[in-house]
C-alpha cells in the first residue's frame, strides 16, 4: 500500500465529530425594535429618504405600517405567531432606503435577511419575511402572500400631514401636499361585507383628491390586488365619497 492510500485508510476510521447546531430562536418583535442596529439603519432610511425630498419613513412609519399589519392579519384569521412575524416584516419594510429609494425592497430584504439571522430567527421563518418586504412596492413587488398582503395595504395607507418632513410649506411638491392635506387616514376591515376599506379626511385647501389619485392611483389598484389574495374587496372612502 502506498504512503497516500494507507494516510487516507486511517483518515476515513476517524470517528466523525458530531456538529451541534444552535437551535433556532423565538425572535419577537419587541427584539427587533429595540436592537441597536436596526434602531440606527431605519434613522439612517429616513435621513436618507429626507435628504432626497419625501416624506417620513423612520420610525413613526415603520410603528403605523406595523400596527396596520397586525391589525389587518388579525381581522383574517391569521395564527399569532404570523401575525407577529407579519409585524417585524413591517418594520423593516423600509429599511432598504438606508442605501437607496430605488431597488429598496430587494436590498432591504437583503438587510433584513443578515440582521434577522444574526438574532437566531429560524429560516422557515425568515423566508416569509423576506418575500414580504421584497414585493411591497408598487413598480416590482405583487402580492405573494397573506403577510404581503397585509403589509402593502397597511403601508399604502399611511398618508398623513405628520409624515411631511420639509418645514417651508412654499416649497411643497406634490408629495408634501397631499400628505400635508390628509387629515384623518383609517384602515377598516368590514367582515360582514368582506371589505378593506380606506377612509381619507382631505383638506383640499392644501391638495385636490385629483391630485391624491394623481400619486397614489396606482397603489391603490394594488391594495385592491391585496385585498382580493386575503378574500377581501378594498374600497376607498375620500371625503365621505365611496369608491371600489
Amino acid at each position: 500500500m502506498l504512503e497516500g492510500e494507507r494516510s487516507t485508510e486511517l483518515i476515513s476510521k476517524q470517528p466523525m465529530e458530531e456538529i451541534t447546531l444552535a437551535p433556532p430562536r423565538i425572535v419577537t418583535l419587541k427584539e427587533v425594535r429595540a436592537n441597536p442596529k436596526i434602531r440606527k439603519l431605519v434613522d439612517g432610511a429616513n435621513e436618507v429618504m429626507k435628504a432626497m425630498g419625501y416624506t417620513e419613513h423612520g420610525h413613526r412609519h415603520a410603528g403605523i405600517v406595523s400596527s396596520i399589519t397586525r391589525y389587518i392579519m388579525e381581522q383574517v384569521g391569521s395564527a399569532p405567531r404570523e401575525v407577529e412575524l407579519a409585524q417585524i416584516a413591517a418594520y423593516l419594510h423600509d429599511i432598504g432606503n438606508v442605501v437607496n429609494r430605488l431597488h429598496h425592497p430587494m436590498s432591504g430584504a437583503n438587510l433584513a435577511f443578515t440582521l434577522l439571522n444574526e438574532m437566531g430567527l429560524d429560516a422557515a421563518e425568515l423566508a416569509p419575511i423576506l418575500g414580504a418586504i421584497g414585493n411591497h412596492e408598487e413598480l416590482t413587488g405583487s402580492p405573494i402572500s397573506q403577510m404581503c398582503a397585509a403589509l402593502i395595504i397597511a403601508d399604502k395607507s399611511d398618508v398623513h400631514f405628520s409624515r411631511v418632513q420639509n418645514p417651508v410649506m412654499d416649497t411643497f411638491d406634490i408629495h408634501d401636499r397631499v400628505n400635508y392635506a390628509v387629515q384623518k387616514s383609517r384602515v377598516e376591515v368590514k367582515e360582514a361585507d368582506r371589505q378593506i376599506e380606506l377612509t381619507l379626511d382631505i383638506d383640499t385647501k392644501h391638495a385636490t383628491v385629483m391630485e391624491y389619485f394623481e400619486i397614489f392611483l396606482s397603489r391603490m389598484v394594488m391594495c385592491r390586488r391585496s385585498a382580493e389574495v386575503l378574500g377581501y374587496r378594498f374600497g376607498l372612502n375620500v371625503n365621505g365619497t365611496y369608491l371600489e
